[in-house]
């Protein structure tokens, strides 16, 4: 008998370097049918879309013919992005670091597979998603940074996103740590991403090379300085390199100074980190949090748990998942 009781989300979740693709219960629980592929952006919006309608559908086909299930199961389709972007219009403004402006891809999306669908910040989603189903279910007050190809951040109150007044809302990583600093790709100057996002690691790490460091990163990479990644430093700090250890470091405290500006800012309860970067753990945490203490007034500093999330890979893919339940339904 086909099951008529499930409902499905699809949710995507749309990064610089990968695309996320499952379906959640619509009452939560495990991601299903999950699938990841590179976004390869120098290819074009069109192929990215084409790329995520293709991920959709077979995710969708996995899921109904192992429940036995109907297309009209299928609740729709929570899209996370880059941004910033406009919820009401879903349009993608700009994104640095897939080069799309003013790109309709909520609609181009919800038309291709014909579902109702609902677009959101990247990071707001897998901030949402840790909030719901991850490390800071049920908590208040939280903020959530991504650590990826770029810095995202996200802001729930009360059990819903902060957007702020234009969708621009927590965009973390472009607070700025050095007023005459690093170029960031966004134009401006000194940002947090660019000093601490998973391509300014690599570089940070490369350029001391350049300038006569020695580390073992030279042979992980087999002297193709250009292929060190933040997985490559993280590598480093597990095989006890000096230096690598040093660029963690480093990264850790940009890191705690834009933390310790946001707790001052908005005393939060949590601040969950998700990323490949805290597969580092405490080589990461522990100066991290050492800096924020150093940092951040007493009285906020010790109300913040500062944490890794619990949904490596699939935070934003969930957080999307539930932007749509809330828009849609009106509740998580």
């Amino acid at each position: 008998m086909p099951n008529t009781d499930k409902r499905w989300i699809v949710g995507v979740d749309v990064g610089g370097t990968n695309i996320v693709v499952g379906l959640l219960p619509m009452g939560g629980g495990e991601v299903l049918a999950l699938r990841v592929l590179p976004t390869e952006s120098q290819r074009g919006p069109k192929f990215v879309v084409d790329r995520i309608v293709e991920m959709v559908e077979a995710s969708i086909a996995e899921v109904l013919e192992a429940h036995e299930g109907r297309r009209d199961q299928i609740a729709g389709v929570g899209i996370g992005s880059p941004g910033p972007l406009e919820r009401t219009t879903g349009v993608v403004i700009n994104t640095p670091n897939l080069g799309w402006r003013n790109f309709p891809l909520r609609d181009l999306i919800a038309n291709a597979v014909n579902l109702p669908a609902t677009l959101d910040n990247d990071a707001n989603c897998a901030t949402y998603g840790e909030w719901w189903l991850g490390a800071a279910k049920d908590v208040d007050t939280l903020v959530g940074l991504t650590l990826g190809t770029g810095i995202g951040g996200g802001i729930v109150f009360a059990g819903v996103i902060f957007h702020g007044v234009s969708d621009v809302a927590g965009e973390i990583g472009h607070m700025t740590i050095d007023s005459t600093g690093r170029r960031c790709k966004c134009g401006n100057y000194g940002c947090l991403e660019a000093y601490a996002s998973g391509p300014a690691i690599a570089l940070r790490a490369a350029e001391g090379i350049d300038a006569g460091v020695e580390t073992v990163l030279i042979d992980m990479v087999d002297g193709r300085l250009d292929e060190i990644t933040a997985a490559t430093v993280y590598e480093g700090v597990v095989a006890g390199d000096a230096y690598a250890e040093e660029v963690m470091k480093d990264t850790a405290k940009f890191l705690g100074a834009g933390i310790a500006n946001i707790i001052n800012i908005l005393n939060p309860e949590m601040v969950v980190i998700s990323g490949g970067v805290t597969r580092a753990g405490d080589h990461l945490f522990a100066p991290l949090r050492a800096e924020v203490r150093r940092r951040a007034f007493r009285a906020a500093e010790e109300r913040c748990s500062i944490v890794s999330g619990s949904l490596p890979g699939t935070a934003g893919v969930v957080g999307a998942a539930a932007v749509f339940k809330k828009e849609m339904f009106g509740e998580v």
